[in-house]
C-alpha cells in the first residue's frame, strides 16, 4: 500500500479534524494500518503471536494517546499524553526489532524510519509546548 492509496482511504471526517494537521498523528495512523498487516504475518507462527499482540498494542497507543491529548486541550495534560505516545513509539520500535526475523530488511527499515519521524515530531512538539521557566 502506498501513502497515496492509504490517504485516499482515510475518511474525510478524520481529515477535517484539527488533529489531522499534526503530521505525527497522520504518520501514527498510517503506521497502525501497516502494523496491522505486519501482525497478520506474525500470527501465522506460534513464536510471533505474543510479539504481534505487543506490537499491535504499542503502535495503536501512539495515535490513541495523541487523540486523547488533543481531546483534553492543551497544557500539562496534553504534554503528558504526548509523552505517553512518545514512549509507545519507542516501544513499537523495540517490538519491530524483536520481531525482525519475520520481515524483509526493506520493510523493517521503512517501519524504523517511520517511527523515527514520529518520535522526532513528538519530541519537537513536547519541547515546543513547555511552559516558560
Amino acid at each position: 500500500m502506498t501513502y497515496a492509496e492509504w490517504l485516499a482511504d482515510v475518511p474525510d471526517n478524520i481529515k477535517r479534524d484539527r488533529l489531522w494537521e499534526f503530521p505525527a498523528y497522520q504518520k501514527a495512523l498510517l503506521l497502525y494500518d501497516l502494523a496491522w498487516e505486519d501482525c497478520e504475518k506474525m500470527l501465522r507462527e506460534v513464536r510471533g503471536r505474543g510479539n504481534a499482540d505487543q506490537l499491535n498494542r504499542s503502535v495503536g497507543s501512539i495515535s490513541a494517546n495523541i487523540e486523547e491529548g488533543y481531546g483534553r486541550g492543551f497544557g500539562k495534560e496534553y504534554n503528558y499524553f504526548l509523552r505517553v505516545a512518545l514512549g509507545s513509539a519507542r516501544e513499537s520500535r523495540g517490538w519491530y526489532y524483536r520481531s525482525r526475523r519475520f520481515f524483509p530488511s526493506a520493510v523493517l527499515q521503512h517501519r524504523y524510519s517511520l517511527l523515527d519521524e514520529i518520535i522526532a515530531l513528538l519530541v519537537s512538539k513536547i519541547h515546543g509546548n513547555k511552559a516558560p521557566e
